[in-house]
């Protein structure tokens, strides 16, 4: 009977993530409440609070959890052996993602840019997570020489995840008919026009 309740538990906090994804991604998590969340997941308001302290709490849980998800994609690119292969599993990793999970991605946009928001400190942190695994893949560039003159690799970076960021919101909220190719492929030509000129 106790084996079972670690599955019933994962359960009811994947159902409580995805219905306050859902909310907050719609509204912005200050306008989302606790019974909200509790509606929608279809669970009483006291197992919110039984699995996660507060709204607060699971907000940042949620955050923590979708960065974590969202990193597992991206270091994928990290055993690519072949530095053009890893720039494009890098951006697959980032358009797939927001495609699974577009509400995550308007709420991840909407918290980082917020100042100073409530999940600034957790933000920053995760943030950086992901920056340094885009910050892997730019110093391969560079190690190659394939960054132009005078092109920092931490700008650099920062550049790439905040372009990956901002087209894909782009594509999920403003050009929704967009195919996931066509959008890669736009963000490909950008990636590449970092090389030097020839």
């Amino acid at each position: 009977m106790t084996g079972a309740r670690p599955g019933r538990t994962a359960a009811t906090k994947q159902k409580l993530f995805d219905a306050a994804l859902k909310l907050v991604g719609e509204r912005g998590a200050a306008s989302v409440t606790v019974d909200e969340i509790a509606a929608e997941a279809g669970v009483a308001k006291g197992t919110v609070y039984y699995n996660f302290a507060s709204k607060d709490a699971l907000v940042d849980a949620l955050l923590r959890h979708g960065v974590e998800l969202l990193a597992g994609r991206l270091r994928v690119a990290e055993v690519e052996a072949d530095t053009e292969r890893a720039m494009e599993t890098l951006v697959d990793g980032v358009l797939g993602f927001f495609a699974e999970y577009p509400a995550f991605g308007q709420l991840l946009v909407s918290e980082l840019w917020r100042t100073p928001g409530q999940w600034h400190g957790t933000l920053s942190l995760l943030r950086d997570d992901i920056v340094s695994i885009v910050r892997g893949q730019m110093q391969r560039l560079s190690d190659e020489g394939r960054l132009p003159e005078g092109v920092q690799v931490g700008t650099a970076s920062a550049a790439l995840f905040g372009t990956l960021l901002v087209v894909a919101l782009d594509w999920q909220v403003f050009q929704p008919e967009r195919d996931l190719a066509d959008v890669r492929e736009a963000v490909l030509l950008l990636v590449r026009g970092l090389r030097p000129a020839v």
